[in-house]
């Protein structure tokens, strides 16, 4: 997989760099074709290459809310939740484009990009940005975890992951996001007591002790909260969200579960909210319970945005065999771009033979209405010939396309509130 990606991401750039295919077949008559450099300020992942959009929407009116000491976000903010998924979309690109964007395109600020250590799979597979609404006395700080890469092996493998371990009092949590956070290796169960034992660093100096990662390389949780304490320090004012598409949304709402389980109140205190999108399940009903009395009262903190038929978000299961359970408010958008507050998205676990037709039908539709979004919504929502071929994709395997952050974008922006009982069609 990795090396398919790596030549299919090659060849979108070759052709975004030189025109396209007519240009291309133009540039190597004239003997001056444009070469893709990996890592570089020009080099788009294949996830980019699917939505291609980068500006932000009433980025304006939101700088001038938070500007305000004293400012609150109201349920659904839609600045806010597209600021967050077009960060959770950037967070797939290199820290070089990420820069680009953040400084020169939204006017904010780029403060750092970590390509964290996850010790089961022996290498750097946890990518993560920070970036604030200013450089100097910022009034909210952005964390977002990268997603599922479509051509990273390993990151299908751990959102396809059954494993669990269980803390006492806490609940059963996702093995494979508290690795990819660098919490522990299930190849040594230890490791994870050493990292979620219920206990802040003053407990761990008194104690002699410490919470500091075992592993040499640096990790995503560590480094994050390392970042985190002194962006908070430096800004008295700012309030933080954490954000993330697919298995970085896993990591958004793993990473503020761990900060509470470790008693970091202060911490907490500052934290404006966390948005995902597309987000698979991290634990059982206990952890729910333990964490909305956390992220609820005496309001909701925590939003988790599902699209339609999305595969992802129905992983991994909710049965009796796994007991995986979402928490928090469900914002459901369906096909139609209707939103609804839900407790849990229809057809939870995906599989089910009175979905299998919808499925397949609203596949269909998807992909009809993907060649008139440019005409009905204006340029800006016309799709290109790569989320095409993913949609055909769909047709196979209904639920893939669906999770693409094209119809996430499009949900937060041509989102509307329906009141009654939904469908999806």
């Amino acid at each position: 997989m990795e090396c398919t990606g790596f030549i299919v991401e090659f060849i979108l750039n070759l052709l975004s760099l030189n025109g396209n295919f007519l240009g291309l077949l133009q540039r190597i008559f004239q003997g001056n074709v444009e070469m893709p450099k990996r890592n570089s300020e020009t080099f788009i992942s294949a996830i980019g290459h699917l939505d291609r959009r980068l500006d932000l929407c009433h980025m304006e009116s939101f700088a001038n809310e938070i500007s305000q000491s004293d400012w609150q976000v109201e349920m659904g903010n839609r600045a806010l939740m597209d600021l967050c998924m077009m960060a959770s979309k950037l967070s797939y690109e290199n820290a070089n484009v990420v820069r680009n964007v953040v400084d020169l395109r939204w006017k904010m600020s780029f403060v750092d990009f970590y390509n964290c250590w996850n010790d089961y799979e022996k290498q750097n597979s946890t990518q993560v940005f920070i970036m604030c609404d200013k450089p100097k006395d910022a009034n909210l700080i952005v964390i977002t975890f990268r997603g599922t890469e479509p051509f990273d092996a390993d990151d299908w493998i751990t959102d396809f992951d059954y494993s669990w371990y269980e803390i006492p009092k806490l609940g059963k949590v996702h093995m494979g996001f508290l690795e990819a956070l660098g919490l522990g290796n299930r190849a040594n169960s230890s490791t994870f007591q050493d990292h979620l034992q219920v206990r802040n660093d003053n407990h761990a100096h008194i104690n002699g002790t410490s919470t500091a990662p075992l592993m040499g390389e640096k990790t995503a949780y560590h480094a994050v909260r390392t970042k985190l304490k002194d962006l908070l320090k430096k800004n008295e004012n700012a309030k933080f969200v954490v954000t993330g598409h697919s298995l970085g949304g896993a990591l958004a709402i793993l990473f503020p579960t761990v900060l509470v389980l470790h008693e970091e109140e202060e911490i907490m205190k500052r934290l404006l909210g966390v948005y995902t999108y597309g987000q698979p399940r991290i634990g059982d009903r206990q952890l729910g319970r333990f964490m909305e009395a956390h992220l609820e009262y005496p309001e909701s903190k925590y939003f988790r945005v599902v699209y339609c038929n999305d595969l992802v978000p129905r992983l991994p299961y909710d049965d009796k065999t796994f007991l995986y359970k979402h928490f928090g408010v469900c914002l459901y958008y369906n096909s139609l771009y209707i939103e609804q507050n839900v407790d849990e998205e229809p057809n939870r676990n995906y599989f089910g033979l009175r979905y299998l037709i919808p499925e397949y039908l609203n596949a269909g539709w998807e992909l009809l209405r993907s060649l008139a979004m440019g005409y009905m919504y204006g340029p800006e929502y016309r799709e290109c010939w790569e989320s095409f071929l993913l949609r055909m994709l769909g047709l196979a395997i209904p639920g893939l396309a669906a999770h693409s952050p094209v119809e996430y974008v499009n949900s937060i922006r041509l989102g509307r509130k329906r009141s009654v009982e939904m469908m999806s069609l």
